[in-house]
Parts: C-alpha cells; sequence; structure tokens
C-alpha cells in the first residue's frame, strides 16, 4: 500500500508507511484546538519523533502512553536526558544527533539543523534548554523534509542536495517561527515540488496564511502548497 501522510492539527502530523509502520511527528492531541476529535486519543504508534520539547510539540501524556507500549523515540538528545529522567525506559529511545542517518522500520531517518531556542519548564522550576531539529525521512521514492519550528537559514540548500527531498512540511505562521515570506524563500533553497504549511493559524499570534504562501511563490514552475485542513491526508 503507498504511504500516507495525515494532517492532525497545528504541528502534529501522522504517517503511515507503505509496510504499514505509523510514525507519529511532534504529537500534541487532547489539548490541541486544531486536532480532529477522532486524534484526540492516543492510538499507538510504533516511532515518535520529536522536533523540541515545547508543548505544543511534545505532548507528554502522549509519550507516558506511547511509553507503556513500547513504542521507540528519536528526539533532540536533551530531551532524551529529561524523559529519561521522567522514567521513561532509556532503551526505547534511539540516540542520535544532527547530521546523522539511522533506519528503521524502512525509513532512513535523518536529523538536520533547525534554528529555534526551546525549553522544558518542569514543576520544580527547572528548565531544559536547547535548540530544535529538523529531520528527513527517506521513503525511498518520496522524501520528506520535517522542518519542525525554525526560521529560515542558508544551508536549506544542503538539505536540498544532499537529501534532495521531494516534499517539506514547513512553519508559516510568522512570529514565532517562519512566516510565508520566509518560507516562500525556503522552497527556493529546498527545490521540493510540494509543501504542506502548518504551525499557522491555531492561535491569533500566528497570522500567516497558505494563501498568502501561495502568492508569494506563484512563479515557481510546478510547486504544490498543499494546505492540508486537520484530519486530511495525503497519499505519498
Amino acid at each position: 500500500m503507498p504511504a500516507k501522510l495525515t494532517f492532525m492539527g497545528h504541528a502534529s502530523f501522522k504517517l503511515v508507511t507503505d509496510q504499514g509502520k505509523t510514525i507519529l511527528i511532534d504529537p500534541w492531541l487532547k489539548d490541541n484546538p486544531a486536532c480532529p476529535e477522532p486524534f484526540k486519543t492516543f492510538a499507538g504508534a510504533d516511532l515518535i519523533l520529536i522536533t523540541h520539547g515545547h508543548g505544543d510539540h511534545m505532548d507528554l501524556e502522549v509519550i507516558y502512553q506511547a511509553a507503556r507500549m513500547g513504542t521507540r523515540f528519536v528526539v533532540p538528545n536533551p530531551i532524551r536526558w529529561f524523559l529519561i529522567e521522567q522514567g521513561i525506559q532509556p532503551g526505547l529511545f534511539e540516540g542520535m544527533n544532527k547530521g546523522g542517518t539511522i533506519e528503521l522500520m524502512d525509513v532512513k531517518i535523518t536529523m538536520t539543523q533547525a534554528f529555534h531556542h526551546a525549553q522544558i519548564n518542569t514543576e520544580n522550576g527547572a528548565e531544559w534548554l536547547h535548540e530544535g531539529v529538523g529531520y528527513v525521512l527517506n521513503l525511498g521514492d518520496s522524501r520528506i523534509y520535517v522542518a519542525g519550528d525554525t526560521c529560515i537559514f542558508g544551508d536549506m540548500r544542503l538539505i536540498a542536495e544532499i537529501y534532495q527531498p521531494t516534499l517539506a512540511l514547513l512553519p508559516i505562521g510568522d512570529r514565532f517561527t517562519m512566516g510565508p515570506l520566509e518560507a516562500s524563500h525556503a522552497i527556493r533553497l529546498l527545490q521540493v515540488s510540494q509543501v504542506v504549511p502548518f504551525h499557522y493559524g491555531t492561535m491569533p499570534t500566528l497570522t500567516g496564511t497558505p494563501e498568502q504562501l501561495s502568492e508569494l511563490t506563484r512563479g515557481i514552475e510546478g510547486l504544490q502548497i498543499l494546505a492540508l485542513q486537520p484530519g486530511e491526508s495525503l497519499t505519498l
């Protein structure tokens, strides 16, 4: 069966591979106002990828439920240390760092740079400060660049040259990440043919829109801006 990518609202995605494995990307479910009701209850996953530890990208309730089910995790190292301290079994994590590639469930996963300062605030007042990451998921015919929360950066051109992504998941909300203007230039650096925008409209401060992005990229031949509504899927 073909792989399928489902947008679960805000910055959360579900990828079902052609082998039937379920990969969740930055799951934020129950308290996510953009998440459709059928997705608010965690239904299991084989692998969870986290780009950074902000609460709108890492739902701790989901993490704990997934760990009890034996789900595996790929996360930035500071998040791994934090979650192990919270009682998550160390053996569930696939250790890696920016620039590295591993293969899990017939998917090659590369951890890439991202520029986004993040923190996890704990109940005792401690802060786990860290930088976000992105990922390239190589499924063979489809190669997905998951930007995570980031600004534009020039080495996106290197991501294009080295990993040749065909689809990019890009934040466009502005204020805390790229807005449509910066994302339009990121698309030119990445040279992708399909873009799924995310991290917009969930709250009033996230003002960027897919329409603005489409207008700013209308001269790019063959480009598809796929503004998935929460709950909608894309067959890869």
